[in-house]
Order: C-alpha cells, then structure tokens, then sequence
C-alpha cells in the first residue's frame, strides 16, 4: 500500500473528537452555555475530514458542476449542522472519508500488478564506446551498440546475444517463472533479468522502440477505454444526482401543503437522509475498480487488456479465428531435407540463406540458423512478397524463394509431388527454372489441443487461416480437431475469410495471430489478440489483447478473467442499487436516520470496493468452470 500516514491523522483527530463527544452528550446536560461549546466542538472534529470536501465542492461549483457527490455531502452534513444533528454530521463525513480511503488502498491493490511493470525499466545501460564501457541512459543507446549486462541486471534494450548462451528470468514480461535459455543470434528483449553470467548483447531497437516501452505505454493508457458499463454508469450519474436533489428539495417543502402539524427541521432531516443516501459515489467507484482489478489480473497471468471495454467484448465472442505459425505452433522451424536435381544441396541451402537472411519470418530465421550464408551481402535487390516468399538478385541471377504460389506467380514449373509434402516447403526458382525445395517442420505448441478442448466446451467455434499450404494446415487442423481450416491463404484472403465470419447472424469474432501479415485482419476483427513475445511490432500495436507468454490457452484465461470481473461489477451494481432503494424509501419515510443514511451510502461502497479486489485473489488457470 502507498497510502501516506499523513492521511490517517485527520481521520483519527476526527474519530477522537467524535467519541469525546458523544460521550460527554451523554453525560453533561446540555444548556444555554454548554450549546455553544458543543457546537464549536463538532465544528473542530468536522473540519479534518469535511475540508476536503468541502473545497472539492467549491471547486467543482466554480467549474458549473453543481450535481456531484461533493456538493451532496457537503449540503447534507452542513444541513444536520443547522438542525442540531451535530454527531449525525460528523460522523457521515467521517465514514465517508473512511470509505475514501479504503478506496485508495484499494485502488493501490488493484494497481500493484499493474504498476510492478513499471519498476522492470533499467535506467541505466552499460555500453561499448570508445574502446571502454560506459554506463548511459538506456534512451541515449544507439541501434547496432553493443552492451554488456552482468548477471542479476536487468537487460535494459532489445537486442540479440552476442554471447554464446544465458538463462533469463522472463516472468516479468510473461508470467512464466521458469528460466529461459537464450543462445547467440537469439532475441533478448528488454526488461528480461539475465541470470548467469556477463553477456554482450548488440541492440536492435532504441528504447522507444523497445517491446518493454511498449508494454509500459500499453499498461499505462489501459484505463483510459472505458467499458460500456463504465460509461452508462457515469452517464446514469450525471442525470441521477440532479433527479434526487429536487427530490431532497420536494421532500422538505411539498408536505406543508398536504400535512397538518408540518414541522419544517423534521422534514428537513429527512431531505438530508435522502441526500446522503443518494450520492452515488458506491456505483461510480466500484465499477470502475472492478474493471480495473480486471486489467490487474489479467495483467499478473501476462495478459494486456488495452482498454477495459475489451473485457466486456472478450464475454461476446462466438467464433474464434486463429493463424497458425506462432500461434498454434510454436513457430520454431527446424530444417528437415534439402532437395535438388540440379545443384548441391549445400550451394542450394547457402543460396537460399543468403537471400532469407534479409527477412525476419520465422521460416527464413530456421534457414539462416540451418547454415550461415558464406556472403549474406551477394544477394542484392531483396523484395518480399507477403503470402508468396521473397525475390532477390544473386550472381546476375534471379533468385525466388517461397511456397508453390510464388512458382505458379512467375510461371516457373515445379515438381508437383511437392504438394503432397505435408511439411512446410521451401520451393526454390534461379533464373527462373525450378532449382529445387527445402522441407521445414514446426512443433504444434503444448497447450494448443487443450485450448481447442476448452473453446468448444464454451461453445465457441475455431477456425484456422494460414498462409501455409493446405496440406499441412489440414493435418495441424484434424489433430486439434479444429471446425475450420483453411490454408494457401494471403493476407487479403484472410481477411475475406473474416469479413465471412462477422457476416454471420450474431457474430463476434476474435483473431489470434502475430506476424505482420496478420495486421490487417487484427484490426478489422471485433477482438484482436497478439502474441507478444514472438509477434511482430505491427502485430502488438494493432491488437486490443496481447498475450506475453505466447500461450494459445491463455486466450481461456482471459475469457474467464472477464467473466469474473463482469460477474463483480454485477454483483456491485445490484448490491448498492438494492440497498439504496430500501433506504432511500426509508428515508423518505422517516424511518432511517443519518446513520442507516451512512451505512446504506459509505457502508455499501466499502463492500463493493472489497468484493471488488476480490479478483486480485483468484487464481485463473485453463480447464477451470
């Protein structure tokens, strides 16, 4: 908790004074001389606690905003005031600040696993410069600089290990608490804590750029979406605290027309139980915390919600679309064969990794990793073609590496037999004849067939989109019984194929990818989520979820996370408006005093604020109801 001391001192002096006199009321009869004393005596305890809100009023009244829970504390209290109710006044200020507080710690609770992601920013780099290390700002490195991170620091820049090897805590950025082994030519992305030994990383990106900064600006500016609860409430406010204003005004002044024996302080008192009853402040808090401790659960389970209105939409969904490679594979290609009739197959693969080394697809990585080109810089005029592969020049040569439809593209005429290879091939064109192909494999990952398992118990329908050939994308489709799979797509058929699905009577649908081809269709669906450890930057920025641990089933998290927040701000909603209704009508009646006024209004928000936090509690894990 970061609630200062300080704010407990006016609390207290308040609470004292209060206790002191309520009992010396009891005790000392109160006469002429004794009034005046007992008066100024409540005045002091209530000044502790009512100043604030008080000038809040104020301040809202000179900004024309009238109607807020400022100005209905401050009326109702001042009021008791004026009809003698001087302990009723002090004390509804008094639990009203007490129920402020527990909203801040509250507050605070909610926030921790959120702000702990800002603690993960190294602010200092260790940087070769000049033939010596100096230590930087991490904004002032430069890409292609190389750094040094000792063993227990943070790695504090994007960059790829020069080292041979290191373990990485990653739990920060991805909820995973076992370590991860990174080899040289590996990603190390920023805020990760190296674990071994003393590395050299050279840097890719600036921070700015920096998958951490992103996640912070992410995080950050989550709040400010609001959900569609959030706003009808506060709009509901807005309109409701006027209505039950005039309310208080009819309550105090109609019965005179139609009572005999009107008695002005009686029903005045009444008017005042009625405002403080009415203030609003257990709906306009509660719901909003409820959605925040949301994104903080979500958060703690490495989930990025950006905005709250996506946990409402996540509750919605009805289909869900997925890319494959990296998504339901693990994206980590591995070279299998190397076939050629013409060439040798090790002049065939260098060939090939010198022209793939220019591109950061997954598949091109698994080729470079393979075999190191001999001359990465022989291959000249690099174009990549998103769906098809990548051309180049080489020796005077063109160069075409990709799927069957690049051959089909230029014209080039291949072995057929390819089609039937239910791996991901490579086929290769030089000069425009066929030249051969590469077969690489991908793991499908190990919570994939789970997280199928759990979308249809939810009654969700799964598709698959995949630019790779369909041969391959049905085999990883029947093993995970997936509904529908389709593959040999490019990035425009994936997003025909989605504009399918939300023309379908009641659709919501949710994409799942994270390469830059997946862009397109990230941001046309009603729910986009990346994967952020892997994905791709354009992926990450267009999406509303990220999911930092790369998990398929943590899209099942999410969607009980949302669950469970709406379910809290349900349960909030119903139990302040129940419990106002019933004292608000006693109000009226003159049944409730100023102290049920005080429970049905502070005593109500301090329950939801707590049932609220109560998601920071749960734990949310796949397979659970």
């Amino acid at each position: 908790m970061t609630t200062k001391i300080s704010e407990y001192i006016p609390i207290s002096i308040s609470f004292v004074m209060l206790v002191i006199g309520i009992v010396l009321d009891h005790f000392i009869e109160s006469t002429f001389f004794v009034k005046p004393i007992r008066a100024i005596w409540y005045v002091l305890a209530y000044i502790p606690v009512g100043w604030s809100v008080l000038k809040g009023a104020f301040e809202e009244l000179r900004a024309q905003n009238f109607f807020n829970e400022f100005s209905l504390m401050s009326i109702a209290t001042i009021g008791a005031f004026c009809i003698g109710e001087y302990a009723e006044a002090v004390a509804v200020m008094l639990f009203y600040m007490i129920g402020e507080l527990f909203q801040d710690s509250a507050v605070e609770r909610a926030k921790r696993n959120i702000q702990s992601l800002l603690d993960l920013q190294p602010d200092q780099a260790t940087v070769w410069r000049n033939n010596t290390y100096e230590v930087v700002a991490p904004a002032e490195v430069n890409i292609g600089e190389q750094i040094r991170v000792k063993a227990g620091e943070k790695v504090p820049l994007d960059g790829v290990m020069l080292s041979d090897y290191s373990n990485f805590n990653t739990a920060a950025l991805t909820g995973e608490i076992k370590p991860k082994t990174l080899r040289k030519g590996e990603s190390v992305l920023a805020g990760m804590m190296n674990l071994d030994k003393v590395i050299e990383i050279q840097v890719e990106k600036t921070f700015s750029d920096s998958s951490l900064a992103k996640i912070l600006d992410m995080v950050q500016n989550a709040a400010a979406r609001k959900s569609k609860t959030e706003l009808l409430i506060r709009k509901l406010a807005k309109i409701y605290t006027p209505i039950v204003f005039f309310m208080a005004v009819a309550i105090t002044v109609l019965p005179v027309v139609f009572t005999d024996n009107y008695v002005f302080g009686d029903w005045l008192y009444r008017a005042l139980v009625f405002l403080v009853i009415s203030c609003p402040c257990a709906l306009v808090i509660s719901i909003p915390l409820g959605y925040f401790g949301g994104i903080g659960a979500a958060s703690a389970e490495g989930i990025l919600f950006k905005g709250a209105n996506y946990l409402d939409t996540m509750l919605k969904i009805r289909t869900i679309v997925m890319d494959k490679t990296g998504t339901i594979t693990e994206g980590v290609f591995e070279v299998q064969n190397i076939v050629s009739p013409v060439y040798d197959p090790l002049i065939l693969i260098d060939t090939v990794a010198a022209l793939e080394s220019a591109s950061n697809h997954p598949i091109a990585k698994a080729i470079v990793a393979y075999h190191a080109p001999t001359n990465p810089n022989a291959v000249s005029d690099i174009e990549e073609i998103l769906g098809y592969g990548l051309k180049g020049a080489m020796d005077g040569q063109t160069v075409l590496a990709g799927n069957t439809n690049l051959m089909r593209r230029y014209d080039i005429s291949y072995d057929h037999s390819i089609d039937a290879i239910p791996e991901t091939t490579v086929v290769v064109a030089i000069d425009g004849r066929y030249a051969g192909y590469i077969t690489i494999a991908d793991r499908i990952k190990d919570d994939a067939r789970e997280a199928i398992e759990q979308m249809h118990r939810l009654g969700l329908k799964t598709v698959m989109l995949s630019g790779d050939k369909s041969s391959i994308t049905q085999k990883v489709g029947t093993e995970l019984q997936i509904d529908e799979v389709f593959g040999d797509l490019l990035p425009e058929d994936k997003v025909r194929h989605v504009e399918r699905l939300k023309a379908e009577p009641d659709a919501i649908v949710a994409f799942v990818g994270d390469g830059i081809n997946d862009a397109p269709v990230l941001a046309m669906s009603d729910v986009g989520i990346a994967m952020g450890a892997m994905g791709s930057d354009v992926a990450i920025e267009v999406a509303d979820v990220v999911i930092q641990t790369d998990q398929l089933s943590k899209i099942i998290t999410a969607i009980h996370i949302a669950q469970a927040t709406k379910r809290i701000v349900m349960q909030n909603i119903v139990l302040a408006a129940g419990v106002k209704s019933i004292v608000l009508l006693m109000g009226a009646m003159g049944i409730a005093t100023l102290w049920e006024a005080v429970f049905a209004d502070v005593g109500v928000a301090l329950l939801a604020v707590l049932n609220a936090v109560r998601i920071l509690k749960q734990q949310f894990r796949v397979g659970q109801n």
